[in-house]
């Protein structure tokens, strides 16, 4: 298929309109067919549950063009399985695994033109994603549901590409205790938007979210999970019940135990303890790793020793044993890789 006339080595991290999208409703107990659409607009009544009470939740993942042509997603049936839990939380219906999956490979299908080339550094972007129809006035769950998934090619999430970032310790929580902090909901995100708009406003590049409950231990920031390696080549990466369940980060966890031989420990991580870690970064579907060169915490710098010009060593092995997976140039483990075309 002849690709779309885009230049692929220079787009943002942006939306930009494809040919069709997969639209799919749930009334009276029961999903329909679902059908793939030309039309890109959401036509609501002004008290739709989702505008009233901010009932939806999505996902985010990613199709790539492999070594050898092909076009695959990565690991869609976690996302489908996350999306589960989500909706659970909510009071939403499940959209079954199956489908979701099968409606990812449709849309991808469909805007088969809009998946970069291989080499190019970017990829297109899958988000599916569900609301609240029907008017709600009274504070209750929906009855009428929308699940649709669109998708965009996009270049790499921070501008500049792959180069340490500086972060700051955060005075907003991100996440209630026992609240929803370990689901993919907008309700999360958008309570995110002023601290991460005045944390670029002072110069960051991102923030470090602390624990909702002591305000001692590392959490996540806005939209990827943290990932440390200490200074005897340990990976540790924080576990907590408030942090989002990131694919990329359980998949990055899978690699440097089975792929390069490192220990890993998922626990509680003390924003004491950053000091004496060797290496940091960011990571999640949009960027994969994001390297950390510094956090400050209120005035208080921590200058990690990987430094401010590129990834850290175990860091660099990670992210390029991962990618090389998803491009088709490294074996991946059984059901990581869903062949689309």
């Amino acid at each position: 298929m002849e690709k779309k006339n885009i230049d692929w080595g220079n787009i943002g991290f942006g939306y930009i309109q494809t040919d069709k999208r997969y639209v799919s409703f749930f009334k009276d107990g029961a999903w329909d067919e679902g059908v793939l659409t030309e039309d890109a607009n959401v036509v609501l009544n002004e008290c739709a549950g989702v505008l009233q009470y901010a009932q939806t939740i999505f996902e985010g993942l990613k199709a790539y063009t492999t070594e050898d042509g092909h076009i695959v997603a990565f690991r869609p049936d976690l996302n489908a399985e996350r999306m589960e839990s989500s909706a659970k939380r909510l009071e939403m219906p499940v959209f079954p695994k199956e489908r979701f999956v099968d409606a990812v490979t449709k849309v991808v299908e469909a805007n088969a033109a809009y998946v970069p080339p291989y080499g190019s550094g970017a990829t297109l972007y899958i988000r599916p994603y569900m609301f609240g129809f029907n008017p709600v006035i009274g504070v209750k769950p929906a009855d009428v549901y929308q699940f649709r998934i669109l998708c965009t090619p996009v270049g790499p999430y921070f501008k500049g590409g792959v180069k340490p970032l500086t972060i700051r310790v955060s005075d907003f929580d991100r996440a209630a205790p026992h609240g929803t902090g370990n689901i993919k909901a907008g309700l999360n995100y958008a309570m995110s938007l002023h601290a991460i708009v005045t944390a670029h406003a002072e110069g960051y590049d991102e923030n470090m979210y602390l624990d909702p409950g002591t305000r001692t231990k590392v959490e996540e920031t806005g939209g990827a999970n943290f990932l440390f390696v200490t200074r005897d080549g340990r990976v540790v990466t924080p576990r907590s019940d408030s942090i989002l369940p990131s694919i990329t980060r359980r998949s990055l966890v899978h690699v440097a135990k089975e792929y390069l031989g490192l220990e890993v420990e998922e626990r509680e991580v003390f924003l004491e303890e950053v000091k004496d870690f060797a290496e940091c970064g960011l990571c999640g579907t949009a960027a994969v790793i994001s390297p950390v060169g510094k956090i400050v915490d209120h005035g208080k710098e921590i200058c990690l020793p990987s430094g401010m010009t590129q990834m850290g060593p175990v860091t660099k092995k990670l992210y390029d044993t991962l990618t090389g997976i998803q491009m088709g140039r490294i074996e991946a483990p059984e059901g990581w890789i869903h062949v689309i075309q």
